[in-house]
């Protein structure tokens, strides 16, 4: 295993920003420089890749760059295939589409991939949703559980939303998940329709953005409060 590694390159995870920030402004400099380095990539989408690395310092050099893509539509074999990138001690950049890399995002399936190869996996420090949202939400840091997307479905999510503040209530644990910006205003519909009036919910949106939008409110506060999302990247925290 030691020797494969000596022969392979590694498995740089690269965050980029939550949103259309100035790289700069969000990625730290040594992180900015380690990425100008890079010259073979592994990105969810080549399009959006581009852009965040000519604004990051590789403008007019992007063409001299190697794109490949892992998202949802990749199938496993490309993924395993992927393993050739690191041929000669090659680099490879992971990059999500914002935040940090295989963080609910399919690029975990490359460094895992990486770990079965015994190559050398370097997280670099980004901008995180998930934990800026709960920094700033002033619920339960000790513990607290990332649980992703809920269901779309209304009377399924309900039925996950209850049961999350059930057990909320009883562990004292903050709940964490997120949903796709067109349907943010169901699901707080959803909340505040099912849960109770006591339960504490933090919604931050645009987090990083001049127009970041971050409140810890009781579900009973909420519904006084009329507030719309809208169409945006949002965090939602509970605790009962």
């Amino acid at each position: 295993m030691e020797k494969d590694r000596q022969n392979k390159g590694r498995l740089l995870l690269i965050p980029s920003p939550i949103g259309d920030n100035d790289p700069a402004g969000v990625i730290p400099g040594p992180v900015l420089e380690t990425l100008r380095g890079i010259r073979v990539f592994v990105v969810e989408e080549v399009r959006t890749a581009r852009r965040y690395l000519s604004r990051a310092g590789l403008k007019g050099h992007i063409d001299s760059l190697e794109f490949h893509e892992l998202n949802e539509h990749t199938r496993p074999g490309e993924i395993e295939g992927y393993i050739r990138l690191f041929d000669g001690g090659t680099d490879v950049g992971l990059i999500s589409e914002a935040g940090l890399p295989a963080v609910a995002d399919p690029g975990a399936q490359l460094v895992g991939l990486a770990h079965r190869h015994g190559i050398e996996v370097v997280p670099y420090v980004g901008p995180s949703s998930l934990m800026l949202a709960l920094m700033a939400s002033g619920l339960n840091g000790q513990s607290f559980a990332f649980c992703g997307y809920l269901p779309a479905k209304s009377d399924e999510r309900k039925s996950k939303l209850k049961s999350l503040e059930k057990l909320s209530v009883s562990t004292g644990q903050t709940q964490i998940f997120i949903e796709t910006p067109y349907r943010n205003d169901s699901m707080l519909n959803d909340i505040l329709s099912c849960c109770r009036d006591s339960t504490r919910i933090c919604i931050a949106a645009d987090i990083t953005m001049p127009e970041a939008f971050i409140r810890t409110m009781t579900v009973g506060q909420w519904r006084k409060s009329g507030t719309v999302i809208g169409k945006r990247p949002a965090v939602f925290l509970m605790l009962g």
